[in-house]
């Protein structure tokens, strides 16, 4: 998974990620805990996260 430079730091991705797997420090992170499963990509309002294939 991929955060681009769209992010804007909302939160929005981490609060329905059920793994937990994304910290918010300015920009959204994916930690080692993120198994890629997409989750958060619709909830992300600026399209920052891409899911790599």
């Amino acid at each position: 998974m991929k955060i681009n430079d769209n992010c804007v730091g909302c939160g929005q991705c981490a609060s329905f990620c059920k793994k937990g797997a994304i910290e918010v420090r300015g920009r959204a992170r994916a930690t080692d805990a993120c198994v890629e499963c997409g989750l958060c990509v619709p909830y992300c309002p600026v399209k920052a996260i891409e899911v790599l294939v």
